[in-house]
């Protein structure tokens, strides 16, 4: 095994609960391995700028529990380029850097896959984002979180909707990927789902909603993906207005947003994001590189970054065809 001496940890593209959770296990197991450790701050851009701070024990102590990330996060347009990442190798070899974790989703890896293949950095990437969207892992860090804050508004806005005899249209994240939208839709008992991996046809919505709330009697929500072709809640609001079949329909629509990346992260993931921590040191100390460590089937495994971004892991269908049974 080689000789390494210091790891460099960050946080880069969206935040998501557990990524401070991840960042303790990634120090704490760098230094009973006898690691220095370095913190980068604001993702590639403190990357580039030297933005560094040391880690140690105390450092990481008290953040398990926390949302969002003390590392930061920052988009980084330099770093697309040959001389930002060449700025950026020389700031991790001035400072001693010799492995990184990487903690965030495809567009982390991708930059990460650069460093490792230009100036042949070793990397281990450590799946962070709420879309739960990337392949090699059946979880990701903060999914479990943004799902069950959805499903927790859910339940909120349905006590109103039934109080009111309403129509809502609830809009949650997810610009490519279902994954919160069908979950929280099973979860929160919604009427109809929509998602960006399915075609979703307006006439088709417009008789579905009619149907439900005719044979109802009472509120009807519907969970919609941010990513669905219809233009999200808005969209369909827009739609459902200007049509005259839902001019005596009390109608409302509620966007999330952001209130699902904030937040404590939940226990499920706390504890998968401490593992994935651990295994990602662990991984680089046996001498991986340029992999992403994920949980298939409930064992620790390695993927080649390059099979990770670009390629979205797919919805379960089977899913799809409760929610249209349990409506």
């Amino acid at each position: 095994m080689q000789d390494f001496q210091r790891l460099g940890v960050y946080t880069s593209g969206g935040d998501a609960p557990g990524m401070n959770a991840c960042l303790r296990a990634v120090v704490r197991t760098a230094l009973a391995n006898d690691l220095d450790v370095t913190g980068i701050r604001r993702g590639y851009e403190g990357m580039i700028e030297g933005d560094f701070v040391e880690l140690d024990r105390r450092s990481v102590s008290n953040i398990l529990q926390t949302g969002g990330t003390v590392l930061k996060s920052a988009r980084s347009e330099a770093f697309r380029t040959e001389e930002g990442r060449r700025q950026a190798a020389e700031q991790l070899a001035n400072n001693r850097i010799d492995l990184l974790v990487a903690i965030g989703g495809d567009g982390t890896f991708r930059g990460a896959t650069k460093l490792h293949d230009e100036h042949e950095i070793p990397v281990v990437g450590v799946p962070g984002t709420i879309d739960n969207d990337l392949y090699g892992t059946d979880a990701t860090i903060g999914y479990d979180s943004a799902l069950n804050t959805a499903i927790e508004n859910i339940d909120r806005i349905r006590d109103t909707a039934d109080a009111h005899n309403r129509l809502f249209l609830v809009e949650v994240m997810g610009r490519d990927s279902g994954f919160i939208a069908l979950n929280c839709g099973i979860g929160g008992g919604a009427e109809l789902v929509l998602i960006p991996e399915t075609i979703t046809e307006m006439d088709m919505v417009k008789e579905r909603i009619l149907s439900l709330m005719s044979a109802q009697r009472r509120s009807t929500i519907v969970v919609v993906a941010e990513g669905d072709e219809l233009g999200g809640a808005r969209g369909i609001e827009r739609a459902l207005r200007d049509d005259q079949d839902f001019s005596d329909i009390d109608l409302r629509s509620t966007i999330l947003g952001h209130t699902q990346r904030g937040g404590a992260p939940t226990a499920s993931d706390r504890v998968l994001a401490s593992r994935l921590g651990l295994e990602a040191v662990e991984a680089l100390l046996d001498g991986h590189a340029d992999v992403m460590v994920g949980l298939v089937n409930k064992d620790l495994k390695l993927t080649p970054l390059q099979n990770v971004f670009g390629r979205r892991k797919s919805i379960d269908y089977d899913l799809l065809k409760l929610t249209q049974i349990l409506s």
